[in-house]
């Protein structure tokens, strides 16, 4: 199972907001790129990146950041946040990023998506699902639609999607556990490889993922806080 450890960016700075809220925001350091190589120098081989300024704006925002990011190190980098068309995926492609997450464009314009993975850019795009009881949640987690992760991953199914991201809304950033029973239901509802997000605080949470059917799991605030270090949590995923 991969570890992937979080940056999320916010005015060039990695922070982490707390359950999605803007307004609930800790920020840990003011050099993204010195933080990716921190990760790889502990053992990390995979990275997850958001644009937080993205996701709000429709735009991306911290691309350079990015770029310099895959520049300085070797690692595997996804990144979502504010992608919205060909374009922008492209642009992340060409700045080195293995591959691109969409969630709010995704759900929004589900044709051209489809369009999108199965002809433009196969195996290099993530779908994001962000869910808030079951209900998914999009535009930097502030609009909520009808639909649910579960239905939105069984249409996927066959789709040549490099995974999907699945978040748990109500334990991002609390250090409180995932939700595994929501995790362990997507896992099950589609062939394409999941990413557990949200509420990674410990060893034990780690696991606890480890017994899922998943691909791996991204881990953001408990790095950054000291309550999991990536030595310890590679060994947790890795057995």
């Amino acid at each position: 199972m991969k570890l992937l450890p979080a940056i999320d960016l916010r005015g060039g700075k990695v922070v982490r907001l707390l359950k999605g809220d803007y307004d609930r925001q800790t920020t840990y350091g003011d050099d993204p790129v010195a933080q990716a190589q921190a990760f790889e120098a502990a053992g990390a081989s995979w990275l997850h990146v958001v644009d937080l300024d993205g996701a709000r704006s429709g735009t991306p925002e911290h691309t350079d950041v990015i770029r310099r990011i895959c520049a300085a190190t070797n690692l595997s980098v996804e990144v979502g946040g504010g992608i919205r068309d060909d374009a922008g995926i492209r642009q992340l492609l060409e700045a080195g990023v293995t591959r691109a997450i969409l969630g709010t464009a995704a759900l929004r314009n589900w044709e051209w998506f489809g369009e999108a993975v199965r002809e433009q850019f196969p195996g290099k795009l993530v779908l994001g699902l962000d869910a808030r009881d079951g209900k998914l949640a999009v535009a930097g987690w502030e609009e909520e639609l009808t639909k649910t992760a579960l239905e939105v991953a069984s249409e996927v199914n066959d789709w040549p999607l490099a995974a999907i991201v699945f978040t748990d809304i109500a334990t991002d950033g609390t250090l409180a556990g995932p939700n595994i029973a929501a995790t362990r239901a997507m896992a099950e509802a589609t062939r394409v490889p999941i990413v557990a997000s949200g509420g990674v605080g410990t060893l034990d949470h780690l696991h606890a993922v480890r017994q899922l059917p998943v691909e791996g799991v991204i881990v953001g605030r408990a790095l950054y806080d000291g309550t999991v270090t990536i030595e310890g949590a590679l060994a947790a995923v890795e057995g």
